[in-house]
């Protein structure tokens, strides 16, 4: 919810599943009601996936960077604002080459601590002026071991890289992979080429 206070707030985004307040130096991710569903499921639904969320944020702020929950409600997370240029929108224009290595080895970070992050994309990472990078939005994470589930996480990311920065594309991604360097590496590069084949099949079938 907004909250009514003497610090300035704005909704900086708005998705299917939530707002992004920004109140001060802190960011609110406020889950948004359901109408279709039935209020007491929507309010379970709503709270269950809150506090998931704040679970993999918290565990995973220990092993890389990325916000971690200051509050949360049962339809709210707050944490600190991450200033910083979001990565979808100026990689060709940044230090690409050493962007590409961070995403590698912290991906590995979280694979090896069994997160999932679910959403990779470079508009779920940020830059500071620091030249740290975020990552952000683990509201599709969740805790896996299965080298499938790794495999499809960097699946993900390779399509969002090809999407959004197509002239640097295979360059990134090469340095990427390079940097992945998990304990399950060539298990979960494996797989990614099975996860990869099946989809090359499925567009020719």
């Amino acid at each position: 919810m907004l909250n009514q206070s003497n610090q300035q707030t704005s909704i900086i985004a708005q998705g299917a599943e939530a707002l992004i307040i920004k109140e001060g130096g802190q960011i609110i991710k406020d889950r948004i009601p359901k109408k279709y569903r039935h209020p007491e499921l929507d309010k379970k639904l709503i709270k269950t996936r809150t506090k998931k969320e704040a679970k993999l944020l918290e565990k995973a702020s220990k092993l890389i960077n990325t916000p971690c929950p200051e509050t949360v409600e049962f339809n709210e997370i707050k944490m600190p604002f991450i200033e910083g240029k979001r990565i979808s929108d100026f990689l060709e224009q940044l230090d690409w080459e050493d962007i590409c290595k961070k995403i590698g080895s912290s991906i590995a970070k979280l694979h090896d601590n069994n997160i999932i992050h679910g959403d990779l994309t470079t508009s779920n990472m940020i830059l500071t002026k620091e030249n740290n990078l975020y990552f952000i939005d683990f509201g599709l994470g969740f805790i896996s071991s299965r080298i499938e589930d790794k495999a499809v996480d960097l699946h993900l990311l390779k399509q969002a890289l090809e999407a959004r920065h197509f002239s640097i594309w295979k360059q990134c991604w090469a340095i990427i992979e390079k940097s992945y360097n998990s304990k399950d590496r060539e298990k979960v590069l494996q797989q990614l080429g099975k996860v990869e084949a099946r989809g090359r099949y499925k567009k020719g079938s």
